[in-house]
């Protein structure tokens, strides 16, 4: 009977959680979408990699969305076998906290590993692979990326450039350049502009057709004016070095090890999630009790704002360890004990431990 017990509570907490765990991240990936699409638009990642970026996110978000979701579908689950009074007929049974948390355990030990590996390993690799692919994105920019209606310095040139327009095909319209060598100013006005074929040496060259080119000293009356049909300067975009790797997507090999506090906190941080998971399924089975007749959803709204509690804690204690405001052997710890330790005396006075205690 018990063995059934403890396989109806935990069905019931699996289902609420796969449910939770899907609304939660296609909400965040419909949000994360928009935010991918912008950078794509303006070549900050390339355009056919939009999916795999997206898949990569997801993976990231998973790794954070997996602690609150399993809190919340414990709240759920047992405040509705306490609205519908079946935890009462349980209890009556002899199914305890202990029973509780035995059917809750092994799920959440299963969850915490594979949280721990998203965490540890997938979160930082895909971290590495979408600052590659921005890498890779910036280095092959070209014209077409420009915008509309706003003057862009083309590199170390001293050139710079404006376009009335952006065509479908990447060629500009309208395009105003301005070119500075020593005291003398170019200036060229001409009705379309395109990227030509890069020389051997890689450098790119801008072309003109049907335009006019003025050259001369600013301030004086004698300048050359020269009308063309098709016309080219070399010249170059911005140029972007390799992705500088940040403590958030460093391998777990370089963090041990590191004196820099950075890295520390980034190491204590993941190694965080899945105890972060297991105080939040400590503290749910106490916050979920509530009286037959109660809404459902009364033990949540006081879950969200305990959630909310402990991670601000655990950020505030990162950031004192990055700091060094806070000794990093006591780091972020001191926040999960306190949480487990909250989440025990809740355990402890639901169920009468201690009057028990003083009455023997």
């Amino acid at each position: 009977m018990a063995r059934i017990i403890q396989n109806y509570v935990l069905r019931e907490t699996a289902q609420t959680w796969i449910v939770t765990t899907v609304v939660l991240l296609a909400i965040l990936v419909s949000y994360q979408f928009t935010e991918v699409l912008g950078d794509a638009a303006s070549a900050k990642l390339p355009r056919d990699a939009i999916f795999r970026v997206l898949g990569l996110t997801s993976l990231q978000l998973l790794a954070v969305l997996t602690p609150i979701s399993l809190f919340l579908s414990i709240l759920l689950a047992l405040g509705r076998l306490y609205r519908d009074s079946e935890m009462v007929a349980l209890m009556a049974c002899g199914i305890g906290p202990a029973r509780l948390y035995r059917s809750l355990l092994g799920f959440a030990l299963l969850l915490a590993a594979g949280v721990s590996w998203l965490s540890i390993v997938v979160a930082p690799a895909a971290t590495r692979s979408i600052q590659d692919m921005a890498a890779a994105a910036q280095a092959s920019v070209g014209l077409d990326v420009l915008e509309a209606g706003r003057f862009v310095s083309l590199g170390d040139t001293g050139a710079v450039l404006y376009a009335g327009a952006v065509n479908p095909d990447g060629s500009l319209a309208d395009v105003f350049v301005q070119r500075r060598e020593g005291d003398r100013v170019q200036l060229i006005l001409a009705r379309r502009a395109w990227e030509g074929e890069r020389g051997d040496d890689g450098q790119r060259v801008l072309r003109f057709a049907d335009g006019r080119r003025y050259e001369g000293e600013p301030g004086s009356p004698r300048f050359n004016v020269m009308r063309f049909a098709e016309h080219g300067i070399p010249y170059e975009l911005p140029s972007f070095g390799p992705p500088v790797r940040g403590p958030e997507a460093k391998p777990l090999a370089d963090l041990f090890g590191s004196a820099d506090l950075a890295d520390r906190a980034e190491l204590q941080w993941r190694l965080s999630t899945p105890v972060t998971l297991l105080m939040l399924t400590l503290l749910a089975v106490p916050l979920s009790r509530s009286a037959p007749r109660q809404g459902r959803y009364t033990g949540v709204l006081a879950g969200v704002l305990v959630y909310l509690i402990y991670v601000n804690l655990l950020s505030v204690a990162r950031v004192w360890v990055e700091q060094g405001e806070i000794d990093a052997r006591v780091g972020v710890w001191w926040v999960h004990l306190l949480c487990g330790g909250v989440g025990l005396l809740m355990v402890a006075r639901q169920h009468g431990w201690p009057r028990r205690l003083l009455a023997r």
